[in-house]
């Protein structure tokens, strides 16, 4: 079940900051992403490729699809015709994949870069040093990698309740971001996303600077995983 007020207030508030909102919309029936959609949101987010070929063809077509979760080389295939950002590119590898997939649908794909900026290990994501090594190689590269374009940075903060802990690993990756932003040549033409930020810390995340959101629990509910 949406929640069409929460909605409402939450695309009012991030509309005034210049915010982007993405609707996190995984684990919910296709059926929710349109009565949201038709409230007036357009940016969906998904984490599973299988859950997001299927929801894809039954919605409306003017949806921007965004690739949350962490993704595998091998099932960018499945996203490329249609993807419009993927939000957690962590390797060479993954890059060059995207870039591959999508000369093959004659597109050009947006990415934005994961840093690894919470304590827990689990998370994905590169250090500091691994962002600057791949846009070095990205920018050497340029000439071949015509069909992926990076957008900015991505980062997950610890889940904890230290909301001090939070702030400064939003801290942290303003900084990086900010630093890179004035480094390289691409950053003077679409460097411009850091998508920090979901359901219980994205105030947080807006202070710190982040310029797009990931809200789901706030819209949709909590989930069933079951």
């Amino acid at each position: 079940m949406v929640n069409e007020a929460a909605w409402k207030q939450l695309h009012e508030e991030l509309s005034n900051k210049g915010v982007t909102l993405v609707a996190v919309s995984k684990t919910k029936p296709a059926s929710d992403i349109q009565a949201l959609y038709d409230l007036g949101q357009r940016d969906f987010g998904e984490n599973y490729v299988q859950e997001l070929v299927e929801k894809q063809p039954v919605l409306p077509a003017d949806i921007r699809w965004h690739y949350i979760g962490h993704l595998q080389s091998n099932k960018v295939k499945y996203i490329a015709p249609f993807v419009r950002l993927i939000h957690a590119v962590d390797s060479f590898k993954l890059l060059l994949e995207i870039n591959k997939q999508a000369a093959k649908n004659n597109r050009t794909i947006d990415v934005l870069l994961q840093m690894h900026i919470a304590s827990e290990e689990t998370k994905f994501g590169m250090d500091e040093k691994e962002i600057i090594e791949l846009l070095d190689y990205y920018t050497a590269q340029q000439d071949d990698l015509k069909n992926v374009r990076i957008c900015g940075l991505m980062g997950m903060a610890t889940n904890t309740d230290n909301t001090q802990q939070i702030r400064a690993e939003f801290d942290r990756l303003h900084i990086v971001f900010k630093n890179l932003s004035k480094s390289y040549f691409l950053a003077k033409q679409y460097f411009s996303i850091m998508s920090i930020g979901m359901s219980s810390d994205y105030e947080m995340a807006i202070a710190a600077g982040g310029n797009m959101v990931r809200i789901g629990s706030l819209l949709f509910g909590e989930r069933n995983y079951a």
